[in-house]
């Protein structure tokens, strides 16, 4: 079985045109050396840079704490309006520790009040509590934030503690996995994340304090996530906005300032969505190519988009910059259900591929009887 790569140039019709600038580059400085810009409307990356090497994310761990309690919230497993009583040795260990709710022993803050906590002013002390309430122990609820990690894909994230307190390195992950956390509790609990992210200030007692967030409430549309800090880890900022149904999520990790990093923050949103838009390239269910069958009734079958392709592309790029070639590895054995996805379109834009899709069966093909199966070797043997 090999790959197969079919260009389509010219079943698209592209016609020659003067070619049009570029976007202006990413605004993320040489300082920083992580970061990375997704599209999770089209799925694909604007911009990266050390997309996948390891760091500290410090208090971005947090983000994996509220998707680990909206994960129970939404299985039924943890009610947001059960109280939990603050213990003694919890306010020994994390009181006024590094960014902090301030709970108090004795006081019963709710499941929702802690997570307005984590996600509001980055409690240390509020997601230790909330994994204690969840959970009985933070060992129990450190298992559980792995394996949901495990089974988001983040294949370069480990968590060795609920709020990324430094500890010894046990805790890593990449910006690429942090994209992945950030598409999953956005698009898998849209409710919760509304309810909880994007608050300005949060106050417990008589103690108010402002969320450090550099994007919310400073670019339209923008709703967190999280920042981080450790002497060890340097600035971090996992952030998300959304226009018009179009949601960007952006990584900045290792800032040597935290101004520097914020602003960045501000000016890499806004890059996204000032410098590409949303075009369809190719409406659903149309028939852009065929693939070799093996063993089929048929030889060919033909290739057909499930739906709509819609491509972020730079703003005023011509499809003279466009090249879209249909890949797969085959021939593709029969027998061939209708919709079955064999195939992926690939857009590039300056030789640089930029989008991926599947493409499905657009008919069934059945597997040869015996004397097809003649015919496809004699046609087999004579090419």
């Amino acid at each position: 079985m090999s790959a197969v790569c079919l260009a389509l140039a010219a079943t698209l019709a592209i016609a020659p045109a003067p070619a049009a600038p570029a976007p202006p580059a990413a605004p993320v400085p040489d300082e920083i050396p992580v970061g990375l810009l997704v599209d999770l409307s089209t799925g694909q990356t604007l911009f990266a840079r050390e997309a996948e090497r390891r760091f500290v994310p410090a208090s971005v761990t947090k983000v994996m704490t509220a998707y680990t309690a909206f994960k129970l919230i939404d299985e039924g497993a943890l009610r947001i309006t059960m109280p939990f009583e603050y213990t003694d040795e919890l306010e020994e260990e994390w009181y006024a520790e590094g960014s902090n709710m301030f709970l108090r022993a004795g006081e019963r803050p709710t499941i929702g009040q802690l997570l307005l906590g984590i996600t509001t002013v980055s409690g240390n002390d509020a997601s230790v509590a909330l994994a204690e309430a969840a959970t009985g122990s933070l060992e129990n609820w450190i298992a559980l934030m792995n394996e949901n990690a495990r089974e988001l894909g983040m294949a370069d994230t480990h968590f060795g503690s609920a709020n990324g307190y430094p500890d010894g390195g046990q805790t890593y992950t990449s910006a690429r996995d942090l994209a992945v956390l950030a598409e999953a509790i956005t698009e898998d609990y849209p409710g919760l994340y509304r309810r909880y992210f994007g608050h300005r200030t949060l106050r417990w007692r008589d103690i108010t304090q402002a969320n450090h967030d550099p994007v919310t409430g400073r670019v339209d549309g923008a709703d967190g996530m999280k920042t981080g800090y450790t002497r060890e880890a340097g600035f971090t900022f996992l952030g998300s906005a959304e226009r018009d149904g179009r949601r960007l999520v952006m990584v900045l990790a290792g800032s040597p300032d935290g101004r520097l990093r914020d602003t960045a923050s501000r000016d890499l949103l806004e890059w996204g969505f000032d410098q590409f838009e949303q075009r369809t390239v190719i409406p659903g269910r149309v028939e852009v190519g065929s693939a070799l069958v093996q063993d089929g009734a048929e030889q060919r079958v033909a290739l057909r988009t499930p739906e709509d392709v819609i491509a972020a592309l730079p703003r005023g790029a011509d499809r003279a910059r466009w090249t879209m070639n249909v890949v797969y590895r085959g021939p593709v054995r029969a027998p061939i259900a209708e919709g079955d996805r064999i195939a992926r379109l690939q857009l590039s834009i300056d030789d640089e591929i930029a989008l991926e899709v599947p493409l499905e069966a657009a008919h069934p093909v059945a597997q040869a009887n015996p004397l097809q199966r003649v015919i496809n070797a004699v046609r087999k043997w004579a090419t």
